[in-house]
């Protein structure tokens, strides 16, 4: 069976739809070094040991995109967490309002995707199929299983990782009704309805999702 979406090189800064995006491997990223300020400190402290391993991996991808993007040296980079949850730059102490963050990271990988608009980006790992056909009642449609059935895990890990996007761009939950209000259209290419553009490629054994909200 071919492929349902193309191969996306990790580790190199991507464009699309006037949003920038990152993915790599979590192993790729151990190596590198991570320039936290005292805030960004503070929230890694107050996380478990696994989850903050996951956490700086975002960070640290989050930190080199806006680098490259808005010309600011990593050191001065912070993406601190809103009231919320959901994560926003801030460079040279000033919050910048202009510019949307939005992280992913699975066991394997992380992404970070920056644009002048709401952002979503979502990893899923295809070995985690079986896990999002469990809940899948919970996220999709009868209509919309039918639309992925044919294309098994790489297909399912692709809507998942779209619909949680999509709520990550509207700034909501996936738990609870949300997925639900966003309809998956297609896979091929990705559309999702209400005023939003979508993407998504495979990146090694996981597919990354990016969605722009209200564009």
């Amino acid at each position: 069976m071919d492929t349902v979406f193309r191969q996306i090189a990790p580790g190199r800064v991507h464009h699309w739809g006037g949003a920038g995006l990152i993915v790599a491997r979590r192993p790729d990223l151990t190596h590198l070094p991570l320039c936290l300020s005292s805030a960004e400190q503070r929230v890694a402290r107050a996380l478990p040991a696994w989850r903050r391993s996951e956490w700086m991996a975002g960070r640290l991808l989050a930190k080199r995109l806006a680098g490259e993007l808005v010309g600011a040296p990593a050191g001065e980079v912070e993406v601190l967490p809103r009231e919320d949850g959901s994560p926003h730059l801030v460079v040279g102490g000033r919050p910048l309002p202009s510019l949307h963050v939005s992280i992913s990271h699975t066991p394997g990988h992380a992404a970070a995707a920056l644009a002048p608009g709401p952002v979503g980006v979502d990893l899923c790992e295809t070995a985690s199929a079986a896990a999002v056909r469990r809940v899948a009642e919970h996220a999709f449609s009868p209509g919309e299983l039918s639309l992925i059935a044919a294309d098994g895990a790489e297909a399912l890990a692709g809507a998942w990782a779209l619909k949680e996007a999509a709520v990550k761009a509207d700034r909501d939950g996936v738990f609870g009704t949300a997925p639900r209000r966003i309809p998956l259209l297609g896979l091929r290419p990705p559309a999702l309805g209400g005023p939003r553009r979508a993407m998504a490629w495979r990146a090694g054994d996981a597919v990354v999702a990016l969605v722009l909200a209200h564009p």
